[in-house]
């Protein structure tokens, strides 16, 4: 179930492309605040995806009853 991983990453990717020249224009301390939480946020998503992708952690449960019923179909 990489491909999930990959369309996270894609995705996560495509909300910086439109955030990334909105985040300079903060003025208050509570728009810093926002996209400093947001920025946060941003790099647990892709933490995540990219630990999924080199399979250092296992892929979420709900991917995981999708392989299993796949092991027994094939058996």
């Amino acid at each position: 179930m990489r491909h999930y991983a990959i369309l996270r990453l894609l995705l996560a990717g495509f909300l910086l492309y439109f955030a990334w020249p909105v985040i300079p224009q903060a003025a208050s301390s509570l728009e810093l605040l926002f996209w400093g939480g947001w920025l946060i946020f941003f790099l647990l998503v892709v933490g995540a995806n990219f630990s999924t992708l080199l399979r250092m952690t296992r892929p979420p449960v709900m991917e995981q009853e999708e392989l299993n019923r796949r092991r027994t179909h094939n058996h």
